[in-house]
């Protein structure tokens, strides 16, 4: 079996090759750039080679070998990822202990004699799509929800009355659509009262009464609102940009869903659990690949409890770690409290560990642990969810 290893980086890789019954090394130090014609360079570097005596090992680290595990997986050849601290400890074995990319490279061909191999697959294309869009769809959510605290900041310069009259409905379709067409409260205070009560009631779908319309009418004459026209074009400018978050929010979360669709996963048998959640879930896992137990993939979520031992004292109790991936615990946590609505199971252990005296969020962290022993199960053994068999 040829082992070849290949040092990522972002305009230039760096490729070696060894024969795992020798241990010699066939080739070093081949460098190829990060374009179709260095990949092309390196299918002629290998294709001497069967395919099915080739193994190919990459590092797990950025995104800059993406495109390569692309190409090499629709070449039909095997590729698998290397944690980078498989290769450390080899470097580290090194009484010289030096480091450059024709090292790495030929560490990561040596690390694919020890390490348990995962080999990418179609539905390891799809979790890093997943990964790539759950991600972009929390960076939307998150700079929509700025936009929507610059715009109530400016309605409360333009508009302060309409916090009092609709509290947090501000942010509805129907103040949107009226504040589009009449973004000053002058015109507003203009208009007829069918008007008004047309626009918000059609924005609205019915929502929306004549007799509130009216009120809103009075409120905008008697406003104590600043009148300029800059914070009125900003208003607009703001709430364009928050119906363009809208739409491509919904575009991704399509996206997702026809992605998870495509998995054919068996982690949307468990009670509760959403659409959006399982595709983090699986995107940040990689499907659980590079996972032999359920204590690492706690560890990776950062659910794994901070241990405070010293000589005889142990803590009684001990905080939530929090290392490793926050967009995982946040799905996990999620979907621990939903599956606890959801669940009559899960249900008495939150219950059993509410009545313990845990908090809230120590009984849902709990419940994470307990979820994260099934959903790992379910994917392991490829088997649906069953509340009968929950131990």
């Amino acid at each position: 079996m040829f082992l070849l290893g290949i040092d990522i980086a972002k305009l230039n890789h760096v490729a070696s090759c060894i024969d795992s019954s020798t241990n010699e090394i066939v080739f070093s130090n081949f460098k190829f750039k990060n374009d179709f014609k260095g990949f092309s360079t390196l299918l002629d570097k290998i294709k001497t080679f069967d395919t099915k005596n080739l193994i190919i090992g990459l590092e797990s680290t950025s995104h800059y070998g993406e495109n390569l595990i692309n190409f090499l997986f629709k070449q039909h050849f095997k590729v698998a990822l290397i944690n980078p601290l498989q290769t450390s400890h080899l470097r580290k074995a090194n009484i010289r202990d030096a480091k450059n990319d024709n090292l790495d490279s030929l560490n990561i061909a040596k690390s694919l004699i020890f390490a348990k191999l995962n080999f990418i697959s179609e539905k390891n294309i799809n979790c890093f799509s997943l990964k790539k869009l759950t991600r972009f769809r929390s960076s939307l959510i998150k700079q929509r929800s700025k936009a929507k605290i610059q715009l109530t900041s400016l309605l409360d310069l333009l508009f302060p009355e309409l916090q009092y009259l609709f509290k947090s409905k501000i942010h509805s379709k129907a103040i949107y659509s009226l504040l589009k067409k009449y973004p000053s409260t002058e015109e507003i205070a203009a208009l007829k009262d069918d008007e008004i009560s047309n626009l918000l009631y059609a924005s609205s779908k019915g929502h929306f009464k004549k007799e509130k319309s009216i009120e809103l009418k009075s409120l905008a004459k008697t406003t104590v609102g600043i009148k300029d026209t800059s914070i009125s074009l900003h208003v607009i400018q703001l709430i364009e940009l928050i119906e363009l978050y809208d739409k491509q929010i919904k575009d991704i979360v399509t996206k997702i869903a026809d992605t998870v669709d495509k998995l054919d996963t068996k982690l949307l048998s468990v009670p509760g659990i959403s659409i959006i959640a399982c595709a983090i879930i699986l995107g940040e896992t990689n499907n659980f690949n590079n996972f032999s137990d359920s204590t690492k993939l706690l560890a990776f979520a950062g659910l794994d409890p901070k241990i405070r031992q010293s000589g005889n004292f142990n803590a009684s109790s001990c905080r939530m770690s929090k290392k490793g991936s926050p967009y995982l615990r946040y799905a996990l946590i999620f979907t621990a409290w939903n599956i606890v609505r959801h669940s009559e199971k899960f249900n008495k252990y939150y219950c059993l560990k509410r009545s313990q005296g845990k908090s809230h969020y120590n009984s849902l962290g709990h419940v994470a642990h307990k979820l994260v022993r099934v959903i790992f199960t379910l994917i392991k053994k490829n088997i649906v969810y069953q509340e009968e068999n929950l131990e």
